[in-house]
């Protein structure tokens, strides 16, 4: 594929994001760039807020799942749905209550100044190297797509993409990411459709007849109930996605910085409602879309590649389909990369600013120059990790790193669950060292007894024993 037909596309696409950024950058307050004045239309939050949790690397792996795992992901999509129900109903109005910013705040105002540092500290770590990650992916399939070509080194087309995040977020953050998720999550979703009618299309199919098609093929089992061992068995699923859902949005400062711009509570509440609505289609697009892939695959005798996450890349650019089709890929994945980097930028900012160096206790003047400060070193940070991972070279321990940043929202959710749902004080001093052996534990036990998902909720009870253990008697 022409690497100058890619290129412009993509700067066709980056001018409208800037075009966005120009129309909501005209304030560069810190109630703007935090919590978009607290005027975000929900409806819009909603939309914007599927492209962020559907990542770039949601965008090629789900559809890869389909061969090994069917259609098992829905019973964790269905797990999230109740998980989305549980923070609209008891972390929402708890967050609104104490008008946060930082919702790590909370830990400081329930435990003391260690707890609060901590969870805040561990989000800083996961989602640095999540985000690093994510960005790490789409960098390298530009470099192969576009850059590689023209000799440009790989550090360059880093800075590029890092640049680019910065260039249109660090006026107004939060309030520009809002709409610019809206359009990221038009793109990807438009993309997805597109390449599965042009696969109908190719393969004289209607819609009533891929139903039918992926309804009667292996792909599509959803429910497992046979076997309780099985990663794949209803309940860990199930009560694995209730709990990724808790911890990875309701205790994530990226996630609920976006819900914290509503208007208020009941339209905070309205957005969880629909967002997790919407997902499950979504999701279930994914899947339909996977099964498609590999349908098309036997129908034209098309080898599917080992890595699975290298199906849905394979096809859309190197199966002789139309130029469009990878033109779109290439923008629908971008497109679900940057929508979870950008917010991801905004979110490490506001963490920093907030909860590490308290820059509330400056002046209003020297709070928005700092800010821009730490806006500008989180993305110099998250340049360096994505060096590192090159570096490395290694993808099954960068894929370990991620995996290891994943285990540090146990000791948030068991946190949380303790601050909620007890009275009891603890040693706050004490609680960094149950929070760091917490996932330590887990990680050792890992390696002996292999877990499922469902590792974050044993994280969890681990970081909720040890509080108990810690707590001041009275």
């Amino acid at each position: 594929m022409n690497p100058t037909i890619i290129l412009s596309c993509i700067a066709a696409y980056f001018l409208l994001l800037f075009f966005i950024s120009y129309i909501t950058g005209k304030n560069d307050s810190n109630d703007t760039f935090f919590l978009g004045n607290r005027d975000s239309p929900w409806f819009v939050i909603a939309y914007g807020m599927i492209g962020t949790t559907l990542s770039g690397i949601t965008f090629i792996s789900v559809p890869g799942w389909v061969a090994s795992s069917q259609f098992s992901y829905m019973q964790m999509v269905f797990g999230f749905f109740c998980g989305y129900f549980i923070i609209s109903r008891i972390l929402l109005p708890l967050y609104y209550r104490l008008e946060l910013t930082s919702i790590y705040t909370y830990l400081r105002d329930r435990f003391g100044n260690s707890s609060y540092k901590t969870g805040s500290s561990f989000f800083l770590l996961s989602r640095t190297i999540g985000a690093s990650f994510r960005l790490f992916l789409i960098a390298t399939v530009l470099q192969f797509a576009v850059f590689e070509s023209w000799n440009i080194p790989f550090y360059i087309t880093v800075i590029i993409t890092i640049s680019l995040i910065w260039l249109y977020t660090y006026r107004s953050g939060m309030k520009t990411i809002i709409w610019t998720d809206t359009l990221q999550t038009t793109f990807m979703l438009s993309t997805v459709i597109i390449i599965a009618y042009t696969l109908m299309q190719k393969m004289d199919l209607d819609f009533s007849s891929v139903i039918s098609l992926i309804g009667d093929s292996d792909y599509s089992k959803t429910f497992f109930f046979d076997d309780w061992t099985d990663k794949k068995y209803f309940f860990k699923q199930f009560f694995s996605g209730m709990f990724m859902a808790i911890v990875m949005t309701g205790l994530d400062q990226d996630q609920m910085q976006k819900n914290l711009s509503c208007r208020n509570l009941k339209d905070a509440q309205k957005n969880m409602t629909v967002f997790s609505t919407i997902l499950i289609f979504v999701d279930l697009i994914f899947l339909s879309l996977g099964a498609l892939l590999y349908i098309y695959s036997d129908t034209y005798n098309i080898i599917p590649p080992e890595n699975a996450d290298m199906l849905f890349p394979n096809i859309a650019l190197n199966s002789g389909l139309p130029i469009y089709v990878g033109i779109l890929f290439i923008i629908g994945i971008i497109a679900a990369a940057y929508s979870s980097a950008d917010s991801a930028l905004t979110s490490l900012t506001t963490a920093f600013c907030v909860d590490i160096i308290e820059f509330e206790k400056q002046d209003a003047n020297q709070q928005i120059k700092t800010r821009k400060i730490v806006h500008l070193f989180m993305s110099l940070v998250l340049l360096g990790v994505i060096l590192v991972f090159n570096a490395i070279n290694d993808q099954s321990v960068i894929k370990s790193l991620f995996t290891v940043a994943g285990y540090t929202y146990g000791p948030l959710l068991g946190m949380f669950s303790f601050g909620l749902f007890t009275k009891h004080q603890v040693k706050d001093k004490l609680v960094p060292i149950i929070c760091i052996l917490s996932p330590i534990i887990c990680y050792v036990l890992n390696l002996y007894i292999p877990f499922g998902f469902e590792l974050l909720i044993l994280n969890g009870l681990i970081t909720f024993i040890g509080m108990y253990f810690i707590k001041i008697n009275k």
